[in-house]
């Protein structure tokens, strides 16, 4: 009982950004398509560059951005190719997108600071790395091919700085360049500004929410199957064979650090695409926002199961 009173305690503030997020919109008259554009082409690739050239990079830590990238891609387009006649609009888009992904920044980083010691947290940043570079590329396609060609889908991949500042960071790190101290204050600071407006951008899209239109039932149960029952599983099941089998990972850090990616909620990263790339916000912001209020006892009830970090 304690953990869940902390955990609800330690989250609190994610629901506060929320709040304020539409009432930005609603009594401010913010422009949520500006905050998006903000969060994918600014902040997001600071983000990325900073985390990207300061961890340090061995083999089983490398490994795990490329498994979790090519897992988050493999389920996205799966679950688009059997889904994508299930509805006449863009919806089937956004599903393969949440399939593929969970609330691993915005949300997962808060948990991982409060569950983990300061290393095993560390590993945790530098893994979800993957998750936004999926967001920002496979997901983006998946997206974007609702409204555009593949040719104009993979152009639009390509224009995103993210990309780039991925390699960059990776290039950076491999070859000793570091960020000077006092401009590594300043980059860290974006961190915290991603992980506000990443929650920010969830409350402005609630504003033009209607009940009777965006209360999907089969797309949210789908949502929740997903990211509740297959990504677990998935991911349990991958541990438990890498213990007894392949003993490639072999490490209980990374082990945790896998875990609690599998249980966050699921990602409102689909909610800034889906202002981006012009799909209905609303039905995919009802999702998140019953998703995340459910982990607040999903997720204490998981780790216990697990045997705790």
């Amino acid at each position: 009982m304690s953990l869940f009173f902390i955990l609800l305690l330690k989250i609190t503030p994610l629901y506060i950004n929320i709040l304020l997020g539409y009432l930005s919109v609603k009594v401010l008259e913010v422009k949520k398509e500006s905050i998006a554009k903000l969060i994918i082409y600014i902040i997001t690739p600071v983000v990325v560059f900073s985390s990207t050239i300061s961890v340090k990079i061995d083999f089983s830590l490398a490994i795990m951005p490329i498994f979790f990238y090519l897992f988050c891609s493999f389920t996205a387009i799966i679950v688009y190719n059997i889904f994508k006649k299930h509805w006449s609009d863009a919806t089937s888009n956004i599903l393969a997108f949440n399939a593929g992904t969970g609330n691993a920044g915005y949300f997962g980083i808060p948990l991982a600071v409060l569950f983990f010691e300061p290393h095993i947290a560390d590993i945790y940043i530098f893994v979800q790395l993957a998750f936004i570079f999926y967001g920002n590329t496979t997901g983006f396609y998946i997206t974007a091919k609702s409204n555009f060609t593949v040719r104009e889908s993979l152009i639009k991949v390509f224009r995103l700085p993210v990309v780039y500042a991925f390699i960059f960071g990776l290039l950076c790190n491999l070859f000793g360049v570091k960020i000077p101290e006092e401009l590594f204050v300043y980059t860290s600071q974006f961190k915290g500004v991603y992980g506000i407006l990443g929650m920010m951008i969830l409350g402005m899209g609630l504003v033009g929410l209607k009940k009777s239109e965006d209360l999907d039932k089969k797309f949210i149960f789908l949502n929740f199957f997903f990211k509740y029952i297959y990504w677990p599983g998935m991911v349990i099941l991958f541990i438990y064979i890498d213990k007894t089998v392949i003993h490639f990972i072999n490490d209980e850090d990374i082990y945790k650090v896998m875990f609690l990616f599998s249980i966050v909620p699921i990602a409102n990263n689909g909610v800034t695409l889906a202002i981006i790339n012009g799909i209905k916000p609303e039905k995919a912001t009802f999702t998140v926002l019953l998703s995340t209020i459910f982990s607040i006892v999903y997720i204490p009830i998981m780790i216990v199961l697990y045997g705790g970090f």
